[in-house]
């Protein structure tokens, strides 16, 4: 008997985002929902250009590694910053933020949550065309 559990690549499809919580064409492929007591929860997401989540927290704070592309990330009441691949971005429990692709640049990043009580985030008002535009802080 294995203790094992192997997802072999391709056995599992990838699926659009719910539009509830996203702006644009934004996909999804599962990397794992650990049954409990363990309570990760990882996706690769893969926004085309505009595309974004909407504001959003997570119980348990949330990271993001960025595989390709660029794109942004943005906490409420500062500037967005850019992300570019290599990153690795925390984001605290509770912290009202966006991320998404640039305007005219895909992004791809694995997002990794923890599940409190079955749920990942708390999604919230979509982010409007002016705070995508918005200004950009620096990275150094």
């Amino acid at each position: 008997m294995s203790v094992l559990t192997v997802y072999e690549a391709g056995s599992r499809p990838s699926r659009r985002a719910n539009p509830d919580y996203f702006s644009g064409t934004v996909w999804q492929d599962p990397v794992i929902e650990a049954p409990p007591p363990a309570r990760v929860r990882a996706l690769k997401v893969t926004f085309e250009p505009g595309a974004r989540t909407h504001w959003h927290t997570h119980p348990l704070g949330q990271t993001l590694q960025v595989l390709d592309g660029a794109g942004f990330v943005h906490v409420w009441g500062q500037d967005k910053l850019s992300i570019l691949p290599g990153d690795v971005v925390w984001i605290p429990p509770g912290v009202k933020h966006w991320h998404g692709a640039g305007p005219d640049t895909a992004l791809v990043h694995l997002a990794i949550q923890e599940a409190l009580n079955g749920s990942v985030a708390d999604w919230l008002e979509p982010v409007d065309e002016a705070t995508y535009a918005g200004k950009l802080q620096s990275r150094r």
